[in-house]
């Protein structure tokens, strides 16, 4: 469920300090580097494997002895390997590059379903006539023609059915709000106003409205409600910070020492920064225009985003999760019929929490408390052993007799690895926090959200004598700052000393 009127509640009253705390610019360059790297050896992999099929459909063999006839040179008319390798080799590299000059390997948002289709046609059949033009000025005609027609055929189908279920993913993930991007449009004159319909109307673009910041001047003002003109350009990264901004539309003109101090602080804060191209005047010079749908852009600036490292923590998930659900099954059976026993009211907990750029999800756990736990919170308030916006009292009343018991080895937890395969949750993260713990934070306190929240995480194997906000708020940060999948791993481990030694309260 996304985040709805409660955050816009919300972020009318964080107190907010004169500068942002920390430095979040990235890498970029490296980062998109990684990305494309990515596509590449995901497209290299798609040509061998179609190349590999339909030669051993053709010459009508089996895997095993078509290996042993490509190693020996006796798969095709006594070719040895070295050619062959070649010929697969420079088809790859021709493909590669030609995807590159087309730009199939920008975001998804750039372009639609259809362009990015056709252009994927264009990039095979670019490199088939390289293929059969060496072919041809080699003189290697003892190379049956079926099977080069037969690899294009098979790749070309591969490449664009692999690029459309990735995109239709996308699609499925941003209908539900999850992994779309936030955006502040600059200006509120008409071109704003069309810029705001098209991303909207849109929604496999993966953009979420979020407000438009108002310019002084008569020409930059259109017909706009106050609701959603959400502060001015002085208050600008103040407002990306509270509404979790991924990027920010220029889509009116401004002098251009205001565009290029906007364009520092979006570096310094890992914004990225677009304007569209009657404006730019110069700042933008040797920089492509990206289309968002069907809206011109160019993009001064583009912050780091992890995509290889994000891609490989999401699979991780998936993978542990589904083995720890199937693995402790039982248990899990277990456990259920025992707080059926043990105490009248549900098996399960679900509370709304606060998760990634402030969307809220419902988080489920086994029931440790009394069914009126809820109504019973104002009478043991008194009672919170923790500072600030915290809420935890070792000895709580509340608990059942088998909640202590769950608690103390962390298994009502377990139930939260469903979260985990839904998407709402990591296995490593900040704890997900609820409405109003969120609602006391300062503006430095909501880079907790910036990413995934967890199961687990640094708080968990190493802050739990320290029940301190700061403490808490610090080592979320850390892990944030220094995040590796490295680092997930070593936190998995240590969280698993953790739960046998019975620390959990």
């Amino acid at each position: 469920m996304a985040s709805s009127d409660f955050w816009q509640k919300l972020s009318a009253t964080i107190s907010l300090p004169s500068e942002r705390e920390g430095n979040l610019a990235g890498t970029p360059v490296r980062g998109a580097r990684r990305a494309v790297t990515l596509w590449m050896v995901l497209d290299a992999i798609t040509i061998l494997g179609a190349s590999i099929l339909a030669t051993l459909y053709e010459r009508h063999t089996g895997p095993l002895a078509g290996m042993r006839g490509f190693w020996h040179g006796t798969l095709i008319h006594g070719r040895s390997m070295s050619i062959l390798l070649a010929l697969l080799c420079g088809f790859t590299l021709v493909l590669i590059v030609v995807s590159r000059r087309l730009m199939l390997y920008a975001p998804v948002r750039i372009s639609g379903i259809l362009h990015e289709q056709s252009l994927s046609f264009q990039a095979c059949f670019t490199a088939a006539l390289f293929l059969t033009g060496t072919l041809y000025l080699l003189h290697l005609n003892d190379i049956p023609r079926k099977i080069v027609l037969l690899t294009v055929v098979v790749v070309a189908c591969a490449l664009n059915l692999r690029r459309l279920i990735y995109r239709l993913m996308l699609y499925r993930r941003f209908e539900r709000g999850v992994g779309t991007r936030n955006v502040l449009i600059v200006g509120t004159g008409p071109e704003a106003h069309a810029l705001r319909h098209h991303i909207e109307s849109i929604r496999h673009l993966g953009y979420a409205f979020k407000g438009f910041i108002d310019l002084p001047g008569p020409a930059h003002r259109f017909s706009t409600s106050s609701a959603e003109t959400v502060g001015t350009l002085d208050t600008l990264f103040q407002n990306a910070r509270k509404h979790f901004v991924d990027e920010i539309f220029f889509t009116t003109p401004c002098e251009r020492d205001v565009v290029q101090g906007v364009l520092d602080q979006a570096r310094t804060h890992g914004v990225d920064l677009r304007v569209v191209p009657d404006m730019y005047d110069g700042l933008a010079w040797n920089s492509p225009i990206e289309y968002i749908g069907q809206f011109p852009t160019i993009p001064l600036h583009c912050g780091h985003v992890p995509e290889l490292g994000l891609l490989f923590k999401r699979t991780f998930d998936i993978v542990f999760s589904t083995l720890v659900l199937v693995l402790l099954a039982p248990l899990l059976i277990v456990i259920a019929v025992a707080i059926k026993l043990d105490s009248p009211g549900p098996v399960f907990y679900r509370s709304e929490r606060i998760g990634k750029k402030g969307v809220v999800f419902r988080c489920t756990k086994f029931r440790t408390m009394v069914p009126d736990a809820e109504k019973r919170r104002a009478d043991v308030m008194h009672m919170n052993e923790r500072d600030g916006v915290l809420f935890k009292i070792s000895n709580d009343p509340r608990i059942t007799k088998l909640g202590r018991f769950l608690r103390k080895y962390s298994l009502d937890e377990l139930p939260q690895f469903l979260n985990v395969l839904k998407g709402d949750m990591s296995v490593v993260g900040p704890r997900p926090p609820i409405a109003s713990e969120v609602k006391e934070y300062k503006l430095s306190h909501l880079r907790r959200l910036d990413v995934t929240p967890g199961i687990t995480g640094l708080w968990q194997v190493q802050g739990r004598q320290d029940p301190s906000f700061a403490s808490y708020v610090s080592l979320d940060v850390t892990y944030i700052d220094n995040w590796s999948v490295w680092l997930d791993f070593k936190i998995i481990v240590k969280t698993i000393g953790v739960v046998f030694a019975g620390t959990g309260t």
